[in-house]
């Protein structure tokens, strides 16, 4: 069994360092590869049996992490090391939004800390068909879906859009359960959250923090592609509005 690749989850956190770090690698004898060793070993990400290979994740691979990092960024004058599409990928998200990535790794060095994650069972919907993750990683989006399907963040949310005397449809594309489906539809709707939990905030989820969704828009707000975030409602709208792309042969 070989020592699986680098999570986007992982490769935030390896990130991270290396940004406050002043995009400079770290030695395998410095005390935060020492301290990001330990936390990459404890992420509910891996089976046991690959917990156990020798060198997972140990400070030797993790300083040569903060090699790729360093060395494939464009500030770097001389050859950079080989490293893979994930790790380009995630220079790239901390070169064009370095405030946003670094807080995704603080919400979930927060989160592994408190031991949140570990209580969260996988959820569907974290990865996608081909086994991919936001760019920010599969754990924080488990904790954002485990919160959407929280059946009474769900019922109050429904609750609140229908005492405006609004219809209950889809803040996307107007899609309505009902008008569709009659009374199998009534009162059914999808939420999801707005703005990503690790720039909200751990602070308890609002109202307002929610949009219903159908489960087509919902399902388009969370789906991945490499080095892209999930959207919000909004950017989804704006994409819907764009022409079509004519199909390539």
């Amino acid at each position: 069994m070989r020592i699986p690749a680098w999570a986007e989850d992982e490769l935030v956190l390896a990130g991270a360092l290396v940004v406050r770090n002043g995009w400079r690698e770290l030695r395998t004898h410095s005390p935060e590869v020492q301290e990001l060793s330990e936390l990459l070993r404890s992420l509910p990400l891996h089976k046991a049996e690959e917990l156990a290979l020798p060198g997972f994740r140990s400070p030797d691979s993790v300083s040569r992490k903060t090699s790729d990092f360093s060395t494939n960024h464009s500030l770097y004058g001389g050859k950079g090391t080989r490293c893979g599409k994930p790790t380009r990928l995630m220079i790239q998200a901390f070169t064009e939004r370095e405030a946003e990535m670094l807080q995704a790794a603080e919400a979930l060095k927060e989160a592994i800390a408190t031991g949140e994650l570990h209580l969260i069972p996988p959820q569907p919907g974290e990865v996608d068909e081909a086994g991919m993750s936001a760019i920010e990683g599969r754990l924080l989006a488990r904790r954002a879906l485990a919160r959407e399907r929280d059946p009474k963040l769900r019922a109050l949310k429904i609750k609140h859009v229908r005492s405006q005397g609004g219809p209950l449809q889809c803040e996307t594309c107007a899609f309505d359960f009902a008008r569709t489906y009659g009374e199998l539809g009534d009162g059914y709707i999808e939420v999801h959250h707005v703005t990503p939990l690790y720039v909200s905030g751990a602070r308890e989820t609002r109202l307002d923090d929610l949009a219903c969704l159908c489960a087509n828009c919902h399902r388009m707000c969370h789906r991945n592609r490499p080095g892209e975030s999930w959207r919000t409602p909004a950017s989804l709208r704006e994409l819907m509005r764009k022409p079509p792309q004519p199909a390539a042969h």
